[in-house]
Parts: structure tokens; sequence; C-alpha cells
């Protein structure tokens, strides 16, 4: 018997342990795709072999000075393009969702898709954002850089990111065939077009295969349609050879596989398993939300608005305050008993209000003023909300002097820029404008309702 082959066979492990450990070490410290990443052109340091994409004339970026955008060439193929797959570099990959839900939804959506995009090491490109909850058919779609600041997005993840007006030119008639992923676990039995596809300005026809069941949180197609994010990560990374059925696009019937180069999804709000629990918890939020910041345009008209409302001159600073989210309107639909027990009465949100002027004042912080914010349209609720002595926007106005996007943009501002928050429980609104208000120091509550007394303590 050789004693040696037992100190062999230890050696043999612990070579292999050490193997593994310096592969994984290798892997962390390897320069990932960005790492030639210029932030202040947008796009990356082309190496000289590829001088020709920075400038089809060879004379240097053609972006506007200043943009934030000098260097999309390289990111890129040309300019908007009719077709997208002109525009697509074959070196680089991409991925792309398309919005869905409310506008604090689609938020959610493509903050989800450019974590995903970190962690699989693609180029996220961000289509505009859907008037879904919007009245008027003739409400026009807006694009994310019209709401957030990209460029100092980007440079915060030491990232690239697009938007779809800098891939296809977007007054484009061709309608491309492409072949995307449905990470739903069940099929809307109303409006389901819009769910599923992507806006019409984008101009393509989709053939959806379902994600595999080991992708989501139910995966025996439950009620639950939250998706693992990690699992349906490892399709954006590998090519997924078992064939799965695909439904085949609605206007030229072709039956596509997913596509690789151009990676895409219907909507990733459902990116995160068990949402209103685990949310604090969100590697998306802590990795990408927490770096959204605003566009000039919204942060010049939100603070405006702010001062105005506080009654704050526009040489002064914005004082401490409480912004209030009461959810109710749509909420109804959830609610399994009459509406005057379902919803929280406002004598809740005035008890958390009071929690969190205690809290504040612990560090010293006085917040005398509230402004509230809901959706509720009774105009004896609105009453009720004055006699306390709380503040209110006139959005009659916000919408005659910038559009009907604006009340909801200067909602989510004021909210995620106050001192202390209260919000509504399971509303995602109220939720990211709770992580906003946490992230800056401030404190927050939410309001439980669904039942008379649900939030009484």
């Amino acid at each position: 018997m050789d004693v040696r082959a037992p100190q062999n066979r230890r050696r043999l492990v612990i070579g292999g342990i050490l193997g593994l450990m310096t592969l994984s070490i290798l892997y962390l410290i390897a320069p990932s795709p960005w790492t030639t990443y210029d932030h202040r052109r947008q796009g990356f340091v082309a190496p000289p072999s590829d001088a020709a994409l920075i400038s089809s004339t060879g004379t240097g970026p053609v972006g506007p000075p200043g943009t934030g955008h000098e260097g999309w060439r390289v990111l890129m193929n040309d300019r908007p393009t009719m077709k997208f797959r002109d525009n697509l570099r074959p070196d680089l990959r991409y991925i792309t969702t398309w919005p869905a839900n409310g506008w604090t939804n689609q938020v959610i959506n493509f903050m989800n898709v450019i974590y995903l995009a970190q962690i699989t090491h693609r180029i996220p490109i961000i289509p505009r954002f859907r008037p879904v909850h919007i009245p008027g058919d003739d409400t026009p779609h807006r694009d994310f850089g019209d709401v957030f600041d990209v460029p100092a997005l980007s440079k915060a993840l030491g990232m690239p990111i697009l938007e779809w007006k800098e891939v296809k030119d977007l007054k484009s008639t061709t309608l491309e065939d492409v072949g995307c992923w449905d990470i739903q676990n069940y099929r809307w039995e109303n409006d389901g077009a819009w769910y599923l596809d992507p806006p019409v300005d984008i101009k393509l026809d989709v053939s959806y295969t379902l994600a595999p069941e080991w992708t989501r949180q139910n995966g025996d197609g439950g009620s639950d349609p939250s998706t693992l994010m990690w699992g349906f990560a490892s399709l954006a990374s590998f090519p997924h050879w078992q064939p799965l059925p695909i439904d085949p696009s609605p206007k030229h019937h072709t039956s596509l596989p997913p596509d690789e180069h151009m990676f895409c999804t219907n909507s990733l709000y459902w990116g995160i398993a068990n949402l209103e629990e685990a949310y604090e918890k969100s590697a998306a939020w802590h990795a990408v939300g927490e770096h959204m910041m605003w566009s000039t345009e919204v942060r010049d008209v939100g603070e405006r608005y702010t001062r105005e409302v506080l009654g704050v001159r526009a040489d002064e600073p914005i004082p401490p305050y409480i912004a209030i989210h009461v959810r109710r309107g749509d909420f109804g639909m959830w609610c399994q008993t009459p509406q005057n027990e379902c919803f929280a009465p406002l004598d809740a949100y005035a008890k958390r209000v009071e929690e969190v002027k205690l809290a504040l004042a612990e560090k010293g912080i006085v917040a005398d003023k509230v402004i509230v914010t809901s959706n509720e349209g009774d105009k004896g609720w609105w009453k009720d909300v004055t006699k306390l002595g709380w503040l209110r926007l006139d959005h009659e106005r916000t919408t005659r002097e910038h559009g009907p996007w604006y009340p909801i943009f200067i909602d989510a501002f004021i909210q995620g820029e106050a001192t202390g928050f209260v919000g509504t429980s399971t509303s995602t609104v109220s939720m990211l404008a709770q992580r906003r208000v946490e992230g800056r120091g401030g404190v927050s509550a939410m309001v439980k309702w669904g039942k008379k007394g649900a939030d009484d303590h």
C-alpha cells in the first residue's frame, strides 16, 4: 500500500481549491467591457483600428459638444437608421425592454433592465415612457432622458446607456421582425397587446418565447409573476439551446427565437421577486435606482413649484418639509370591503405625519409644512385635506403650463426631495419616494389599508 496516496489526493484537492480561488480572483479583477468607457463622450474610447467608428469623416466626434453624447457613434454604426439592425455593432451586445403599467412601474422596469445590462455586460437601450395612466389619446410618449439625467447616470454607473431614438429613426416606417422573451407566466385578459408589445414608434413585429419556468419565482404558473433576476440573466449571458414554443408575430406571422444580439423582453417591472416585501433589499435599486437623478428641466420646474407651494422666494433655499402620497382611485379595484372602510382615513396619515415630525425633531430638523399628493379626484376629500392645514398643488395649472406628463413628474419630484415622507403601503409610487427620501437621510412611514382600522397601532 502506497502511504503517499492520501497525501497526493490531499495535494490535488488543495491544489484544485487554490486553482478555483485564483480563477475567481482573476475574474473579479479582470477589466469589464466598460473599462475603456469614457464618461465624457458617452461611448467607448475607440482603439486606433476602430477610429472610423467615431466619425465617418475622420475629423472627430459627430455628437454636439457638451451634450454628453459626442462619441455615440462608437456604440453604434451610424446616426439613427431606418432599421435598428443596421445600427448595431457586431462586436457589442444590447438589451431592451418595453414600457408597461403606470409611469412609476415603467421607471422600475427601466431600472431593472439597466441592472440586467450591468450583470450581463450588455448595452441597455431604453424606450420612451408610455402614457398608460394619462387621459387622452393624443398624449405623447416621453423620452427617458426628458426625466432623468442619462449622462450623469451613465457616468455614475460607469457604463453606456442608450435611448431608442439614438438607435432607430422614430420616423421610420420599416416594421422589423425580432424574437423576444415573454417573462409573464400568464397572459393578461384585457389589453394584452399594450403590455406585451413595444411602443408603436419603434416599429417592431415581435414573436415571443415564454421564458422557462426556472426563471420565475412561481415556476408552476401561479399568480406571482415575479422574475428571478439572476435566473433570467443567464438567458442573456448564454445561448439557450433547448427549443421552446414560440408565439408568432402579429403582423408578419414570423416565429423567430429570442435574439441574442439584441436581447429583448416585455416589461421587467416584475424583475424583483416579491416586490413589496423585498424592495428595500433590491439589488437593482442600490446598483441603479439610487443614481437616477432628475433631468435639469424636471429639477428646475420641480424646485419652482415646490417653492411656490411652500411660499418660499426664488432666491431662498427650500426648507425641510414632509410629503404625503395618498394612493386611492385605481386602488379601489383591490378593495374587498366598501372603499370608505378599505382606504385609510386622513386621520391615519395625520398620525404618521406626527410620528415623522418627532423622528425628524430627534435629528434636530423642524419640518412644519406638509404637501399632499394623491390621485384622488373627489373635491370633498381635498377640502378635508385643506382643513388639516396641508398644502397641495394646482395640477390643472401644471398641465396647462407643461403638458399632461408634468403632474406625475412634479409629484414624484416633491415626494422624493422631501425631508420626511408618508406613503401608502404597497404603492410603488410610495416605495420609490420612500427609497429616495431615506437615501438622503430623511424619515419615512407607510400607512396600511385594505380594511377598517388597518393602520391602527
